[in-house]
């Protein structure tokens, strides 16, 4: 059974807040029972290491959340490939011979980009008889990320590859780098609508108590929201010794001490992004949203057991516990997924090899005596510039293709060098954060606008992994989920040259891989279907973004239904409600009143003696407060960190 254990300091509570585990303490301890929460050693598995993410924008953290470099035509493979196994049975159409070449002959007529991510919005899905739709808009720059013979066959081969893993793992697939996994069938039926019925009782509650999210114009209504009384720096209570347990955790509101502000840790993580842009803080010194504990250790190798309070669930919801419990449980084999290539690096498997920069034409190479000639009395210079703008003007980049397929180095590796959280972390378990958030869509307001690019938490939360489950949709368009990477610029250095390029050339990287010469390095990865029913997993290497959708009938209302699961880095601890005893007034007064003689006083004056009770525990005025200023931080956070992302790192061919 997991421990959460009595720790002696936590970051943000004995340690200082942007403390983590050095590369050495992670290397000494190398069994489970080694690991202590807190005495800054602390790993369960030789494998275990902090997983990378985006947040971590800092030198020493360069090469650890950049993505290899793509191209295009890579990534129209990989979104190909998305759309076919969002077919049902693809696992045994793609070796149908007769299915599979039909499908090749379509996509070869078209020749046309397979794209999802035009212009941040959800385009036009692959079907049986069209497997490769085409884009009228992007027609720019058909050649350069439109699908060709060799591109198909890769496809073709790395999906019978995956349909096999697919049939064995119960249904998942990981479709873009990174990786994101998806699957329409690790929450069965039965778990779908038991999840529904469980949440009902959060959801039937008189207009006046629904949470709507503030700035959301009544569009998503909160039901659990971790940003609702999260840790709060100088207010909340900490437990110095012991743990809280379901049972205890409202009666015991009140004990432990006062979390101390971390004065001394203002400047903790502080990040310059460049001078010319921004200067970012990565550690709230505010807030930190709160995870529950996760025991994992189960002999069954497929259950897992809440052990501490989900911020803002009541205990006595326990069905919908059991509920969380098990999808959560089905959530932890993507999850492994996920972080699995992590492991390895990010930048171990291309599709697509680019190393060396070609032209055909090649006009730089042809004889003097074709192109524009000098004229008469025309300067050198003059010259040569006319000529240089006829080679630029004439020159084609040759696109690279894919050779024979190779499956990714991480899938075919012994699965002891694989994430598996229960087997690294099952005497230490898991912290996750939950969410159970939905949007309604009315005739009155028919659309919802889509969300921000953003990383999920900051790094007090040390968020490795996300999972999403759509349980429920009705009456909506398709919704997709978007994702870009940042990825290397290291290419073009005069001493670590990855790509050989000729001089004064850049015209190749806007057509090759879509970036420009001085410009981001960041690149649109693709985009995932939110259909009732998936769960979806992706790293915090990645951003997301939330694209628009609306009413199908405009004359119903329509919901979607989201249940999401942050997975906490299992290699480091942070401060949960294992350690935090209920934080809300309105729990606190219920227990109360049952178990002392102040409930039988009359209705009113019970209310008197309760708002006699100042300090603590927080009430739902204050805390609704505490969620505006947390949520204006991360607002703030999210737009400097998305500036971050997109400049931080751009390229710089050299001139050689």
């Amino acid at each position: 059974m997991a421990r959460p254990s009595n720790f002696g300091a936590l970051p943000g509570f004995g340690l200082p807040l942007s403390w983590t585990p050095s590369h050495s303490d992670l290397a000494q301890a190398s069994e489970p029972e080694a690991s202590k929460l807190g005495d800054g050693k602390g790993t369960p598995s030789p494998n275990a290491r902090l997983f990378p993410t985006a947040l971590n924008i800092n030198d020493g953290d360069l090469d650890t959340f950049q993505m290899q470099l793509t191209t295009l035509r890579e990534f129209t493979m990989l979104r190909f490939m998305n759309q076919l196994t969002d077919k049902p049975g693809w696992e045994h159409k793609v070796f149908d011979a007769s299915i599979t070449t039909k499908w090749k002959e379509e996509a070869l007529a078209q020749n046309q980009p397979v794209n999802d991510v035009k212009k941040e919005e959800s385009a036009t899905h692959v079907n049986e008889e069209n497997p490769a739709p085409g884009d009228d808009e992007n027609s720019e720059r058909q050649s350069e990320d439109s699908i060709t013979e060799k591109m198909v066959d890769w496809c073709f081969a790395e999906l019978q590859f995956k349909a096999k893993i697919f049939q064995e793992n119960g249904g998942l697939v990981s479709v873009y780098n990174g990786d994101v996994v998806k699957s329409d069938s690790a929450i069965p039926p039965d778990l779908q609508a038991a999840l529904k019925a469980a949440v009902e009782p959060l959801e039937d509650v008189p207009d006046r108590l629904k949470d709507w999210h503030p700035g959301s114009d009544e569009l998503v209504l909160d039901l659990v929201h971790p940003s609702l009384f999260p840790l709060v720096y100088g207010r909340s209570k900490v437990l110095k010794e012991g743990i809280t347990t379901l049972d205890d955790c409202i009666e015991r509101c009140g004990e432990g001490e006062t979390l101390p502000i971390r004065s001394d840790d203002s400047t903790s993580g502080k990040v310059w992004v460049r001078p010319d842009i921004l200067n970012i803080n990565l550690y709230s010194n505010k807030f930190q949203w709160l995870p529950c504990e996760v025991d994992v250790s189960a002999n069954d190798g497929s259950s897992v057991r809440i052990t501490s309070y989900i911020n803002n669930l009541h205990p006595q919801e326990r069905s919908l516990y059991l509920v969380i419990e098990q999808v959560i449980a089905r959530a932890i084999p993507l999850w492994n997924m996920t972080l699995s290539p992590l492991l390895l690096g990010v930048d171990k498997h291309r599709r697509i090899h680019y190393d060396r920069v070609e032209y055909n034409p090649d006009p730089a190479s042809f004889p003097k005596e074709e192109g524009p000639q000098q004229e008469e009395g025309e300067d050198e210079d003059d010259h040569w510039g006319r000529r240089w703008e006829w080679i630029q003007q004439t020159q084609r980049v040759i696109l690279p293709e894919p050779e024979t397929f190779a499956p990714p180095p991480y899938m075919t590796t012994d699965s002891k060098d694989q994430v598996d959280l229960r087997r690294d972390f099952g005497e230490r378990g898991l912290q996750v954060i939950v969410k159970l958030a939905s949007i309604h869509l009315n005739p009155e307001k028919p659309a919802y606008n889509g969300g921000s690019w953003h990383v999920e938490g900051q790094m007090n939360e040390h968020i490795c992994a996300t999972a999403l489950y759509y349980y429920d949709c009705e009456n909506i368009t398709t919704s997709q989920l978007s994702f870009r990477q940042q990825s290397t610029t290291d290419i073009g250095w005069a001493y670590s040259r990855t790509i050989d390029y000729p001089q004064n050339q850049d015209d190749w990287l806007e057509k090759v891989f879509g970036c420009e010469n001085y410009g981001s390095s960041m690149q649109q990865v693709g985009a995932v279907e939110t259909r009732a029913g998936r769960l979806i997993t992706f790293p915090n290497i990645l951003q997301h973004q939330v694209q628009p959708f609306s009413l199908k009938d405009r004359s119903k209302p329509g919901h979607r239904k989201l249940l999401a699961l942050f997975l906490v880095d299992p290699t480091i601890k942070v401060i949960s409600t294992a350690h935090v005893p209920c934080q809300r007034k309105d729990w606190w007064q219920e227990v109360v009143n049952t178990r002392s003689a102040i409930g039988d006083l009359p209705r009113e004056l019970q209310d008197q003696v309760f708002q006699e009770v100042e300090e603590f525990p927080i009430d739902m005025e204050e805390a609704k407060q505490l969620r505006l200023d947390l949520m204006e931080e991360r607002k703030k956070f999210v737009v400097d960190s998305g500036i971050a992302f997109e400049n931080i790192y751009t390229f710089a061919l050299c001139e050689h």
